[in-house]
């Protein structure tokens, strides 16, 4: 139990997964904020562009249509619209409309309406990124006009707003990431990390005390796949108190066996001196039951020297031979006193040339456990109109011979023949183990056949399946040669 619990001993954590689930939320909201603010930097670009142009252009329709305009007023709208030079070109005929001075050269010539969406994103980072005093000339027809108009213009106010308008996008995306991560990381927690961490509480709770059924966690009703999480936890979880119940029962069970077996092997080395005494008494009742004393006495002592085998190392392999059947059956009826007994009608339906290829101790055993139920079932009942009838039938088909052990007993409850033949789960009857079930069906096994409950009109009837020893045809062979 130490070793259990220095197993699941809680490791500090360096970062909760809800720390871990709310900074995840504002990763990937900021990314999701970035795939939003590259097209939206390219139109915000393109606008400012198309603004600048279109003031431009009605500064030039200004100029255009006014005769002998002063230099003074260009310059003015020249500076209203933050350009340096205008031109008109209509038609082949190009014409200078303003220009407050010469530039030296011109970086860049950009075409409104003829980007496409990755030349606009890259052409928005180029400016994002671009020096200062780059000089750029952004040519555009007005809506609806035959005619173009080219403007020369510095680029640093479109590159300042482009930076102060990512500015605002970056703390709106900040601000809004922060507010949903809080609010994913309420209900993810609400939904999700609770119950997770509950689970992984009680599960560390449980394997404090496995033994102890108060600690199994208690579902909360849920009906999703948590809620599902929790059923099938809190039925391991019982499934594994019981198993640890019945560990450490089999534990207690295993010492308390032992010590009894001492003590028996004692008690039957006496009754075997006492036998050894009967035998000299001439009287003919005692000289007919003292043979069979003296063989249930060794019996007896043999089970005493291998009832620990029993769920350690398994019955010991069968040493078979031809066993007389009927005689079998009759010495197990004799020595239950069925033969004798009052209120028990007892009935061998077996020819007396049917043998067996079995261990005889083994298959007395096993008919033994399976008569004395029977006859504890029959004597539950004390009223005298009951049918009280136990009978051992037999027959052989080919290599295999069938046994049937039937009583007209009350029964094997449903519930209980689900788990007959496991040890320690119980046979129906009050005070029953289930032992001698388990070890009749593992004997069985051994011979290569099996033991099952058959359906019946009235009570209990077992089916012993028991095929002969194939026959080894090579060894056969080399014994006629």
């Amino acid at each position: 139990m130490a070793m259990m619990m220095t197993k699941t001993e809680r490791v500090p954590a360096r970062a909760s997964l809800g720390t871990k689930l709310l900074v995840l939320t504002i990763v990937f909201v900021m990314v999701s904020e970035i795939f939003i603010f590259v097209p939206s930097i390219a139109n915000y670009r393109n606008n400012w562009l198309r603004d600048a142009h279109r003031n431009a252009s009605v500064a030039a329709a200004i100029i255009a249509e006014t005769p002998n305009v002063p230099e003074g007023l260009k310059l003015r709208l020249l500076t209203a619209t933050n350009t340096i030079a205008i031109s008109h070109r209509e038609g082949n005929r190009r014409r200078l409309l303003a220009m407050a001075m010469p530039p030296t050269s011109v970086d860049r010539h950009i075409e409104l309406g003829n980007e496409t969406i990755f030349q606009s994103i890259v052409s928005a980072f180029d400016t994002l990124f671009a020096p200062n005093g780059r000089i750029i000339r952004v040519t555009a027809m007005p809506d609806g006009l035959d005619e173009e108009v080219d403007i020369i213009l510095e680029e640093t106010p479109l590159r300042q707003a482009m930076l102060a308008y990512s500015w605002n996008i970056l703390a709106l995306s900040l601000v809004i990431s922060i507010v949903t991560a809080i609010l994913v990381y309420m209900s993810l927690r609400w939904l999700f990390v609770r119950p997770v961490r509950r689970l992984a509480d009680a599960m560390i709770d449980f394997a404090t005390d496995p033994e102890d059924t108060s600690r199994t966690i208690i579902p909360s009703g849920r009906t999703d796949e948590l809620g599902e999480a929790e059923r099938s936890l809190a039925a391991m979880q019982h499934q594994l108190c019981d198993t640890m119940i019945e560990r450490r029962r089999l534990a207690e069970l295993g010492m308390a066996v032992s010590k009894i077996n001492h003590d028996l092997r004692n008690l039957l080395a006496s009754a075997q001196l006492f036998s050894d005494r009967l035998a000299m008494v001439q009287d003919p009742t005692v000289q007919r039951f003292v043979p069979k004393l003296v063989r249930a006495l060794d019996r007896a002592v043999g089970y005493t020297s291998g009832v620990l085998a029993y769920g350690r190392a398994g019955e010991a392999p069968p040493s078979r031979r031809l066993v007389d059947l009927h005689h079998l059956a009759a010495d197990v009826g004799e020595i239950l006193g069925l033969d004798t007994h009052p209120n028990i009608d007892f009935r061998i339906i077996i020819e007396h040339e049917i043998e067996v290829d079995a261990d005889p101790d083994q298959l007395y055993r096993v008919l033994m456990n399976l008569c004395r139920n029977a006859m504890e079932a029959l004597e539950s009942s004390d009223h005298d109109s009951v049918v009280r009838r136990l009978a051992i039938a037999a027959e052989r088909s080919g290599s295999v011979v069938r046994i049937v052990v039937s009583d007209t007993g009350p029964g094997i409850p449903a519930k209980v023949k689900q788990s007959l033949f496991q040890p320690f789960k119980g046979n129906g009857r009050r005070g029953g183990t289930g032992l001698g079930l388990a070890i009749s069906a593992e004997l069985v096994r051994a011979h290569g056949g099996s033991l099952t409950l058959i359906d019946a009109p009235t009570g209990a009837s077992f089916e012993i399946i028991i095929p002969d020893r194939p026959i080894d045809l090579s060894v056969r062979r080399a014994a006629i040669a």
